[in-house]
């Protein structure tokens, strides 16, 4: 079983950034896409970012385009979301997710095969 792992969260005031990083627990080579959700108190996850095998096709929530960028190491399971200009409506727990099978483009709908346990944003006003 693969075990996702996030870090990088914190408290940042808004126009601050964060970079966020996720990692399997086993170097699989195995996960077709990855990607970020989120989910602020009260509201159901919403999708952020997601990334295929390869980093050449991703994928943004309009709400953060122009602002945050995810990367990720060619054939590894391993990405990163670089966040700026971060505004108080950003804050939620992130979780990371992988999908052995589904594309970047598909992984938007949600239910990956493995997700993260999450890692706290909160932006300050």
């Amino acid at each position: 079983q693969v075990q996702l792992v996030e870090s990088g969260g914190g408290l940042v005031q808004a126009g601050g950034s964060l970079r966020l990083s996720c990692s399997a627990s086993r170097r699989t080579f195995s996960m077709r896409a990855m990607g970020w959700f989120r989910q602020a108190p009260g509201k159901e996850r919403e999708f952020v970012a997601a990334i295929g095998w390869s980093g050449g096709s991703t994928y943004y929530a309009d709400s953060v385009k122009g602002r945050f960028t995810i990367s990720r190491v060619y054939r590894q399971d391993t990405v990163h979301l670089q966040m700026n200009s971060l505004k108080p409506e950003d804050t939620a727990v992130y979780y990371c997710a992988a999908d052995r099978s589904r594309s970047a483009e598909t992984l938007q709908a949600g239910d990956p095969n493995y997700w993260g346990q999450g890692t706290q944003v909160t932006v300050s006003s």
